[in-house]
């Protein structure tokens, strides 16, 4: 029985759910202390960076016909895979619980005033829940829904887009972000999306299309989603968007915004994860581990908040970057394929190498970032360790 393949338009919908979020708006809100137009060139630079990668990721997973974290065997073997297979589920188990700890208090600050109850964790287990029934409804009937979710959010950014920069003239300027960190960032949140994208370019009709389709998406929506943060914090002198939304009178429409948006980029998070697992245990169903993602990721939610949310991003670029660096030099350049070795570990240790690396050049003003110099070391090394192997052996 041929399994379900998704449309280029589904892709494409889904990708520009995942851009539209709270957490996009959020971290753009962290650029105001360059300014708009200095903030603006730097989310730009950063996103041509990092979807650049995300689309070689996506490549990889289209012409390979395995998802993410399959693909991650080429390089470091089956044992390998399983690895990053795992941190893959515990980013993916924090982003659940830090989009729904956003989602939560952005509803909260619209509706718990009206309702008179501070009433948080009601709005986590109904994001949560609002989480599974996506789940449930599975990637074969979700592109029909999408098209109305997706289709209503973009005309609600739209509107919210107005709102932040209708009339406004740009407010002091405080804080510290050197331009350095600010492009880091900026690559960081397509780079979260990197171990997912292959899910789902990988069941694509039209693989290759699909992948460019996908990336082009997120390119834009999560540009408009940074700039829409980085023009609030600026324009209207606040960095949280849900009090931005409630003073300008949106009620229910900022509702469904965080609502929706919250849904569409959570749903690729515990889904992934779903899939991640069942990369390390064949045995596993998909869809009841994405279901076990969504419920942990929602008790986190209510029981631990999660504060250190530039940190998680910085992290997440450390342990990813690296990794598809070798990944892209084996896969494009080298020709490999370690599917059937348990581990190469003359890979994991270039990306130990690479991941301590970016470690340290976090600490220093680089004007490019970190992953750019990272990723272009990483590939150097798995370059010159190949030829040294070869004249090894030929001797």
């Amino acid at each position: 029985m041929e399994s379900y393949k998704t449309s280029t338009l589904s892709n494409g919908l889904l990708w520009f759910g995942a851009a539209v979020s709270i957490a996009e708006i959020f971290t753009g809100t962290l650029f105001v202390p360059l300014g708009f137009a200095k903030g603006f060139f730097a989310i730009i630079a950063g996103h041509i960076i990092g979807c650049i990668l995300l689309y070689y990721a996506g490549i990889i997973g289209a012409k390979s016909g395995k998802s993410s974290m399959e693909s991650v065997g080429l390089s470091f073997g089956n044992k390998g895979r399983n690895f990053f297979a795992l941190l893959n589920v515990l980013q993916l188990v924090g982003w659940t619980a830090v989009m729904i700890i956003q989602g939560s208090r952005a509803i909260g600050v619209m509706l718990n005033t009206s309702i008179g109850v501070q009433a948080d964790l009601l709005w986590c287990v109904i994001i949560g829940a609002a989480i599974l029934v996506w789940v449930i409804i599975g990637p074969k009937n979700l592109g029909k829904v999408n098209i109305v979710a997706v289709g209503g959010l973009f005309i609600l950014t739209i509107l919210l887009g107005f709102t932040v920069f209708k009339g406004g003239s740009q407010t002091n300027i405080s804080g510290e972000l050197s331009f350095g960190s600010a492009i880091e960032l900026s690559i960081a949140m397509p780079l979260s999306w990197l171990p997912l994208i292959s899910d789902y370019t990988k069941d694509a009709k039209h693989p290759l299309t699909a992948a460019r389709v996908s990336v082009i998406t997120y390119f834009a929506g999560s540009i408009f989603m940074y700039t829409i943060g980085l023009g609030a914090a600026i324009f209207t002198g606040g960095s949280d968007i849900a009090v931005i939304m409630y003073k300008a009178g949106f009620g229910i429409l900022g509702v469904l915004i965080i609502l929706f948006s919250t849904v569409t980029t959570t749903y690729l998070d515990v889904y992934s994860a779903g899939v991640s697992i069942k990369t390390i245990n064949g045995r596993l169903s998909e869809r009841t581990m994405a279901i076990l993602v969504c419920i942990i990721g929602t008790t986190i939610a209510i029981f631990a908040p999660v504060e250190q949310y530039e940190n998680f991003l910085y992290l997440i670029g450390s342990v990813f970057a690296p990794m598809i660096a070798v990944l892209i030099a084996d896969y494009f350049i080298l020709k490999k394929d370690k599917l059937k070795e348990s581990a190469d570990v003359a890979n994991f240790l270039i990306w130990f190498v690479g991941f301590a690396i970016y470690r340290v050049l976090l600490n220093m003003d680089i004007v490019i970032g970190s992953t750019i110099p990272v990723m272009a070391v990483t590939v150097i090394i798995c370059l010159v360790t190949d030829k040294i192997k070869k004249s090894a052996f030929s001797s």
